[in-house]
């Protein structure tokens, strides 16, 4: 049994495997460490490439792309370690990434999961949209995070370089203890793609478990490989997603009057796509919006468990206000101009 299982979940990603995996095997070679690619039924070369390039890397084959969600809960059942990895396949790691994290995890058992701080590949001084030194919610379930809000990416200075709490971390680079995963049930394959790790994180830090961003662990994302984030796919996901989420996992007080919100919010949010020209991702919204009605209903036994099960009921890294009106109205660019936060 390995002490540590890197996973990495690939798609058509053969350029990326060709040129990013190098740094994983090379920087991974701690003992007890299994480096493991999933393919998630590419057509391209991803498979032929790792059997010439990478023979040392374990190999698991789906038939078909199931997606983010699912094609990590299909890996992590044929997977016995005491943590996992769950690595894009367009990260490059360095010196020492793993050891932090995981000597980390060793001493803090309330602890389910960690990321390391996520810059940049194309800008190395900056953070990386998804994820940069840690994730936060704010009330109405808009994500930012320590060294990015809303589209301003902050440089590197070394500002946000001590661990800190978080409410979520990102699926790019997500350290979680396997046991705790399989805990709370995986990663929501209703989902497909987008979302599902800040969910994962509310329903482990609604039970009580701990989330934790370790900097001293530095790797470089690409980011927005799959889908560009202004793709309408890319929003119909994330819009919907947020949506399940938000009903999966708010408190039954805050429920309907922050749905109630958020309508409004999702309505003026396609008004300004519009407003951009950007007719396809407006009507992506409007789409986003009418599946979460027609899915809700499958979800009332999900949210019964979640409520069930939930002994922290006030979470900390869950902020209150609105991370808009700060961003937009009173133009908080950076993380530590926010109230209570550095």
């Amino acid at each position: 049994m390995n002490k540590t299982t890197i996973v990495i979940l690939n798609w058509n990603g053969c350029e990326m495997l060709r040129r990013f995996l190098p740094s994983v095997i090379w920087w991974s070679t701690m003992p007890g460490v299994e480096i493991c690619v999933v393919d998630n039924g590419s057509t391209d070369q991803s498979v032929e490439i790792l059997h010439k390039l990478f023979p040392t890397v374990r190999l698991l084959l789906i038939r078909e792309n199931l997606g983010f969600s699912a094609g990590y809960n299909w890996a992590l059942r044929q997977i016995n370690s005491d943590y996992v990895v769950l690595l894009n396949s367009d990260v490059e790691v360095t010196e020492h990434w793993l050891e932090p994290i995981i000597d980390y995890l060793d001493v803090h058992p309330e602890v389910a999961a960690c990321q390391p701080k996520i810059l940049s590949w194309h800008q190395k001084d900056r953070f990386e949209y998804a994820g940069a030194a840690g994730g936060f919610i704010d009330h109405y379930g808009y994500p930012f995070c320590r060294g990015r809000l809303q589209g301003t990416v902050e440089k590197d200075k070394g500002q946000y370089d001590t661990e800190i709490p978080i409410f979520w971390a990102t699926g790019a680079a997500l350290f979680i203890r396997l046991k705790d995963y399989w805990e709370v049930g995986g990663l929501d394959e209703n989902f497909f793609a987008h979302m599902e790790e800040i969910d994962i994180c509310w329903r482990l830090r609604s039970r009580g478990k701990g989330i934790v961003c370790i900097p001293q662990s530095r790797v470089y994302h690409v980011g927005a490989a799959t889908l560009k984030r202004e793709n309408p796919k890319k929003t119909f996901l994330n819009f919907r997603n947020n949506l399940l989420m938000l009903y999966k996992n708010l408190p039954e007080k805050e429920l309907y009057p922050i749905m109630r919100i958020r309508r409004i919010l999702d309505y003026l949010a396609a008004i300004f796509f519009i407003s951009k020209g950007q007719i396809s991702n407006a009507w992506a919204v409007f789409r986003a919006r009418r599946e979460y009605e027609k899915m809700k209903s499958s979800f009332i036994l999900a949210r019964m468990e979640n409520m069930e099960k939930t002994v922290c009921r006030h979470i900390p890294e869950r902020k209150e206000g609105s991370i808009l009106v700060r961003y937009y109205i009173k133009r908080k660019r950076k993380f530590s101009q926010l109230p209570g936060l550095k």
